[in-house]
C-alpha cells in the first residue's frame, strides 16, 4: 500500500468523447450520489493547456487536474505524482477519473490495475457516455478513441437521450449489444443522471490493454509550454494545442477583464460547430460556466472567483484562433460590441 494511505477507495474511469457530457455527469454524482458525510475526489485530465474542468466542481470535491494532452500521453511519472498526491492529500471514499474525450483509455486502465496491486484503490466499473447521434458523425464514430471507449466499457450509457430520436436509440442499443466484449449494463440517461448503482458495478469485463492497437500521435500532438505567463487587460495568455486530428486553444485573461454577458454568448453561439467550448467567465459582479455545441449555448452561475477562462476544441484546421481572441475581446464591457 503507498505509504500514509488507509482504505482502497473505489475508483471509477468515467470516459466518452467530446461533448458527450462527462464533467455534467460526474457533477451530478458529486451532487446526488455522494454521501454527505463522505469526501470524494476528482482526477481531470484535459486535453489543452489551459485548466478549465476543475473551475467547474465548486468545491463538491478534491480535485487534482492534469491538462495538456490525454493521459495516454501524460502516463508515467506525471499521472502517478498526481494521483498518489490526491489520494495522499483528500484519502477519498471514492476516486473518480475523467480523461479527455480524445484519451484512449486501455493504459489508464493497466497503470490503475498497479495502484489496485498496491493496495491504494479498489478498481470499479469503466463508466462510458456515447450520444446515440455520433454514431451518426463519422468523424467520432471512426475516431480510434471513441471505438476504444466503447470497447473497454463496464457499464456503457446512451447520454443525452432526451435529444435523440426513436431511430437513434434503437440504433445504438443494437450496435452496443454487438460489441465485444459484451457490457456488464447497456443504459440510457440524460442530464447527466447516472445511477449510483452503476459505479459498483465490478471492474475487468473488457480486455486489458495487452494487444491493443497502439496509440500514436504522428508526431502532431505538440504540448507547448503551458500557461506560465501572466496575463494583461485585454491581453490574455492563449495556449495552442493540437494532436489526434482536433486542435484546441485555451485563454487566460485577467482579472479586470469583465464581459458584456449577451455579446460574450453572441461570440460563444459562433463556436457552436466546434466538437467542445467549455469555460468559465466574469460578467460584471457574476460569474457564468459555459458551454456551448451543436445543442446550443448554456450558461449557468457558477461559485468560481479567479480569472476568465475558455477554451476550444474543434477540428485540427479551419480554425482562426487570432479571430476568435479579438471577437472575445471585443465582448469585453466598454468596448463597442454592438
Amino acid at each position: 500500500m503507498l505509504r500514509g494511505m488507509h482504505t482502497p477507495a473505489p475508483t471509477n474511469l468515467i470516459t466518452g468523447f467530446l461533448g458527450v457530457g462527462k464533467t455534467t455527469a460526474i457533477r451530478h454524482l458529486l451532487a446526488e450520489a455522494r454521501p454527505s458525510a463522505e469526501r470524494w475526489a476528482v482526477l481531470v485530465n484535459e486535453f489543452g493547456d489551459v485548466g478549465v474542468d476543475a473551475t467547474r466542481f465548486d468545491g463538491e470535491a478534491a480535485i487534482e487536474e492534469l491538462p495538456g494532452g490525454c493521459l495516454c500521453c501524460t502516463l508515467g511519472a506525471p499521472f502517478r505524482i498526481a494521483l498518489a498526491r490526491l489520494l495522499r492529500r483528500s484519502r477519498p471514499a471514492r476516486l473518480l477519473i475523467e480523461p479527455t474525450g480524445l484519451g484512449h483509455p486501455a493504459r489508464i486502465l493497466d497503470l490503475l490495475r498497479e495502484f489496485e496491486e498496491q493496495g491504494a484503490i479498489t478498481l470499479r466499473a469503466t463508466l462510458t457516455l456515447v450520444d446515440p447521434r455520433q454514431l451518426d458523425d463519422p468523424r467520432v464514430f471512426g475516431h480510434a478513441a471513441f471505438q476504444d471507449q466503447a470497447q473497454l466499457a463496464d457499464v456503457l450509457v446512451a447520454h443525452k437521450t432526451d435529444l435523440c430520436s426513436d431511430a437513434q436509440r434503437t440504433a445504438f442499443h443494437t450496435w452496443a449489444q454487438e460489441l465485444y466484449p459484451p457490457k456488464r449494463r447497456i443504459e440510457e440517461t440524460a442530464h447527466g443522471h447516472l445511477q449510483p448503482g452503476w459505479l459498483e458495478e465490478p471492474a475487468g469485463r473488457a480486455a486489458p490493454a495487452t494487444g491493443a492497437p497502439p496509440h500514436h500521435h504522428a508526431g502532431e500532438h505538440a504540448h507547448p509550454s503551458g500557461t506560465d505567463a501572466t496575463p494583461a487587460p485585454g491581453r490574455p495568455v492563449r495556449a495552442e494545442q493540437a494532436g489526434g486530428g482536433a486542435a484546441a486553444c485555451g485563454w487566460v485573461f485577467h482579472p479586470d477583464d469583465v464581459f458584456d454577458r449577451q455579446a460574450l454568448l453572441r461570440v460563444l453561439d459562433t463556436l457552436r460547430d466546434c466538437q467542445r467550448v467549455k469555460g468559465v467567465m466574469r460578467t460584471g459582479r457574476d460569474w457564468l460556466r459555459v458551454d456551448a455545441d451543436g445543442d446550443g449555448v448554456r450558461a449557468e452561475a457558477t461559485a468560481w472567483r479567479g480569472e476568465s477562462r475558455l477554451e476550444v476544441i474543434g477540428p485540427a484546421d479551419g480554425i482562426r484562433w487570432a479571430a476568435t481572441e479579438q471577437a472575445l475581446l471585443a465582448a469585453r464591457r466598454g468596448t463597442d460590441n454592438r
